[in-house]
Formats: C-alpha cells, sequence, structure tokens
C-alpha cells in the first residue's frame, strides 16, 4: 500500500436502527447518533473496594488516543456544506446521517428503504475522498485513499448492502473500504420466540429490514436460512462483536429482551451476530469475532464499552492477527459410558468449550465465551467424531475455534518490544446420555474435562525466520512469563505461521489433541 497514512484512515460510523418517529427525532438531534455516548460503572478493585470506571465513549478516546477529529465546524457539517475555507483532515471521523431524510424537522417524515441509506453511504464515501484529496496537507490521491466503516446494529446491514449489492453502490467507492468493523448487527436476520425470523410482513418501522427474504434482496445473496454470506469483499476484513448479555437491555420495557431469548444480546441472537464467505483459496472463512458480556444498546451496551473500543482499535490499527483452533483427536468417555457405546447403545454427549483471552496489563477481556453466558462453543460427540463405515475419525472441520486477535505493538511495548495474550480454556464435562437415559454417575455440576491458561508473548527479531520469536507456557507452569520457545512452521495458502501445542490428558474422561496458534501480518 502506497498510502503513507496507513494504518489511519478516515473512520465513517453507520448508527444502529430507529423504528418510531420518537427515536428518528431524538437520533437526528445527536450530531454523533450515539458514537459520542460513555458509561459509568463500578468494578471491584484490588484492596476489595469499589470504584467507578469511566469509559468517555469511542469517539472521544479515538480523538484523544489517536489524534482523529470530527468534521463538524461552525455549526456545519463538512461532508453536507460547501466550506472551501475549511479543508477535511484525513484522520477524520465522519457520521453517516442517513436518518435525516426521515425526520419531520429535517426531512419529509418519511422513512427510506435500506437500499436507499447503501447508495447514499456510496456517496458520502466519494465526497469524503474528493474532501480528502483536495486538502494539500494530506498528500493524498483518490487512487490511494481508504476509508473505515465502523456500524452498530442495522447500519452494518447498510454497509455490507453497499459493499456487496453491484446496483447499491459503485467499484470506486467500494475499492475505497479497508475494513468493516460492525458492533452486535444481525448478520443473518433478528429472530424471536413465536414468530421466529422477524417476518416479511411486517412493515412498522421498516422492521422487516431484518426478514431473511427480505435481506437476500438488498444483500444480493441466495434466499435461504443463511444471509450472512460475505460476497464482494474480503470475509476476514469484516469483524464481527458480539454481545452476550439480554439481561441490562431494558427496551421494550424487557419485552424484546425475552422475545430474543438468553443466548442473545437482548435483540441480536448470538447465532445471528457473525459473518462468514470465500477466501481467496475458496474455502468458507468465518469472519473474526469477539464476544462481550454486553447488551445491544444502552448503559451497559456494545458500543460505549472498554472491551469494544479495545477490539476496534486492535482491529483497525494492530499489526499481528492470532488465532487458536483447539484440533481434538480423542475425548474419553467414563468407562461405563464407553462400556455402553461398545455394546452398541446409543450414547450422546454434548460439550461445551470456554475460553476467555486478554492482553497484557490490561484490566479487561477482549473475548470471553462462557456457558453462564449462554455463549460457550458447542459440539456434540457426533459432530466432533463422526461414524464413517464402523470408524470415528476427527472431523477437523469442527474443530473449535476459539479466539481472534488483534495486537498492537505500539499499546503492548514493553523493552523488548514484545506483545503478549493469554487465554483460559476449558472443556466441561457434558451430561452423557446412554439410550435416552441421563448418565449422573460421579457428575459434579461445573467439572471439567481440560482446563488450562495459556501464555503467548511474541518478540519482534529480524533475523528470525518470519521476523518473530514466540514463546508460549502454562500459567501453573511458567507463571506470566511462558518458557518453552515455539517451533513455527508456515501456514500454507497465507502469509503467516503457526505453533503446536500437543495436549495429553488420558486420565478418563480426558482428551488429547493439538492446541494451534495461528499468527498472520496485519496490515
Amino acid at each position: 500500500m502506497s498510502n503513507a497514512q496507513h494504518p489511519y484512515h478516515p473512520i465513517i460510523y453507520v448508527r444502529g436502527f430507529a423504528a418510531t418517529q420518537g427515536e428518528i427525532e431524538e437520533t437526528v438531534a445527536d450530531p454523533y447518533m450515539g458514537f459520542n455516548i460513555g458509561s459509568t460503572k463500578t468494578r471491584m478493585a484490588w484492596t476489595g473496594d469499589m470504584r467507578r470506571f469511566y469509559f468517555e465513549s469511542p469517539l472521544v478516546r479515538l480523538m484523544g488516543d489517536h489524534r482523529y477529529e470530527d468534521v463538524f465546524v461552525d455549526g456545519d457539517d463538512l461532508m453536507a456544506a460547501s466550506r472551501a475555507d475549511q479543508a477535511v483532515p484525513y484522520r477524520s471521523i465522519v457520521i453517516y446521517r442517513y436518518y435525516d431524510d426521515a425526520s419531520k424537522d429535517f426531512g419529509n417524515g418519511k422513512t427510506p428503504a435500506i437500499e436507499t441509506f447503501a447508495q447514499g453511504l456510496d456517496q458520502l464515501i466519494l465526497r469524503l475522498r474528493d474532501r480528502v484529496c483536495a486538502n494539500p496537507n494530506n498528500a493524498m490521491t483518490p487512487a490511494d485513499f481508504k476509508v473505515y466503516l465502523v456500524a452498530h446494529s442495522m447500519g452494518g446491514l447498510v454497509c455490507r448492502a453497499f459493499l456487496q449489492n453491484p446496483r447499491l453502490g459503485s467499484a470506486a467507492a467500494r475499492a475505497a473500504v479497508d475494513k468493516l468493523f460492525t458492533y452486535a448487527t444481525p448478520h443473518n436476520g433478528i429472530d424471536m420466540r413465536i414468530v421466529r425470523n422477524v417476518p416479511g410482513w411486517l412493515s412498522f418501522g421498516d422492521v422487516n429490514n431484518f426478514n431473511r427474504e427480505r435481506m437476500a434482496g438488498y444483500m444480493a445473496v441466495p434466499k435461504g436460512d443463511d444471509v450472512s454470506l460475505v460476497t464482494n469483499f474480503p470475509p476476514e476484513r469484516v469483524f464481527n462483536l458480539v454481545g452476550t448479555n439480554a439481561r441490562d437491555y431494558a427496551v421494550a420495557g424487557g419485552l424484546s429482551s425475552w422475545a430474543a431469548g438468553d443466548a442473545s444480546d437482548g435483540l441480536v441472537r448470538i447465532e445471528n451476530a457473525t459473518t462468514h464467505g470465500l477466501a481467496a483459496d475458496g474455502t468458507d472463512v468465518g469472519s473474526p469475532r469477539a464476544f462481550v458480556n454486553r447488551s445491544h444498546s444502552g448503559h451497559y451496551g456494545i458500543v460505549n464499552s472498554e472491551e469494544g473500543y479495545q477490539n476496534l482499535t486492535r482491529f483497525l490499527f494492530g499489526q499481528l492477527r492470532a488465532d487458536g483452533i483447539l484440533d481434538i483427536d480423542d475425548i474419553m468417555l467414563p468407562e461405563e459410558v464407553q462400556a455402553a457405546l461398545d455394546a452398541g447403545k446409543s450414547v450422546k454427549a454434548s460439550y461445551q468449550f470456554e475460553v476467555v483471552a486478554s492482553v497484557r496489563g490490561a484490566q479487561w477481556q477482549i473475548t470471553r465465551r462462557e456457558a453462564r453466558e449462554n455463549s460457550a462453543i458447542f459440539r456434540g460427540y457426533d459432530e466432533l467424531f463422526p461414524a464413517a463405515g464402523g470408524a470415528r475419525t476427527p472431523d477437523r472441520s469442527k474443530s473449535p475455534h476459539l479466539f481472534s486477535l488483534f495486537l498492537d505493538p505500539t499499546k503492548s511495548v514493553v523493552a523488548s518490544g514484545s506483545v503478549s495474550f493469554a487465554f483460559d480454556i476449558k472443556v466441561l464435562v457434558p451430561d452423557y446420555e446412554i439410550d435416552g437415559l441421563l448418565f449422573l454417575k460421579r457428575h459434579y455440576e461445573g467439572g471439567f474435562v481440560y482446563r488450562d491458561l495459556i501464555i503467548v508473548e511474541a518478540f519482534p527479531d529480524a533475523a528470525a525466520k518470519y521476523g518473530w520469536r514466540v514463546f508460549y507456557g502454562a500459567q501453573d507452569v511458567h507463571p506470566g512469563k511462558p518458557g518453552i520457545e515455539a517451533t513455527l512452521y508456515p501456514l500454507q495458502g497465507a502469509d503467516g505461521y503457526a505453533f503446536d501445542m500437543t495436549i495429553i490428558q488420558d486420565v478418563r474422561p480426558g482428551l488429547t489433541g493439538t492446541l494451534r496458534v495461528e499468527m498472520r501480518p496485519w496490515r
């Protein structure tokens, strides 16, 4: 990339859904449409005392930490006003005010279709490009101009419609988009109790924008139960931040939270909040994602959270991506359950994989998937080891993908220049079932088949084969300082490298397998 400003590009924030006219008027009355809302909460300090924790808002933090500026000057929005006397800086934060036309104050009070919103985003990107390139201080050409899209809820669908549907965006504007970050976006629609997917005939407030048949149309993807497919844009450059806290979503007096269910953020179900698509080699890959115990919006919402901000800035500005995958060779069943299986009885076991990942020196977690928050990774025994011709061999396509982390040396740097992270992995003891009956002998709720806290530290080293030396270790053996140098090997068909950690726990019920960590340069 010849863009000398990289990785700092203009940011366009695309807000979420407003259903009623009152919500629309409240939305357009805020210049930043919610991106400026912070939060205050309490947490327990190391002394045992409760202290307040202040999160200023993503907007304020981007301005303070990364020197971004807004485009409001003397009461004008430079993206809408003709102000030749005001130059637009490259590190700009632009608010896409797509609800203005639906306001009775600024428009005709009629809400345009989501397709119109997508086309408006196209025009906004081109206007921003022209204004940025007209500023000689930016030293930017249209060919080198790039932009980040950051979106909440339905805003992510607006961005995807623009990127994916050739009718709703120009090739020039799409080519300018470097990355898309989505907070709590219903990428596969909204499902509720009783009615399931929002019906297409429910036109109140344009709620049918979340109907899968309607979504397939404006996303330009095949109709069906899966409209989370990303096309015409690299799926690995879309980040999904998934909320797992339904309890704190107070919209409609808690009715929305009840309807969405516990495995949701109060509006969007966890299973519907992620995307996937075809990689360059034609394989289907999931977009990078993180899970945080935050609700869809509100004082404990996902946008105005420290966890959200840290995932956002590391995805946009980070230099190294790390992924964890657990390849399981065998999960041993209890002796009585194994005997029943050998005797030809029907045996079922469903495993939950919990993972919590954090970066060094931080008092927050970058991603968290736990059974008590209804976000653990779920796999059935038959999924992991399908029966084929009488033999059970591992299905690697079902290997649990534990995390995707983006590391920024400018935030984690110490005297050595290393970056470091840790992840706590736990495989819970399942509920075994033999011929339809629960097997609870020696069962203790909350027990685990396997658990370990792994620390990984990477040191930049120009003399090393991949430019980094990587060390790892278990917390109980190498507390706070990993002591095993990893043997790195190249990733097949990709720029990057990986290393393996062998897991052998042969006491029943135990498991054997390989914990694989893949690391890629993130440009």
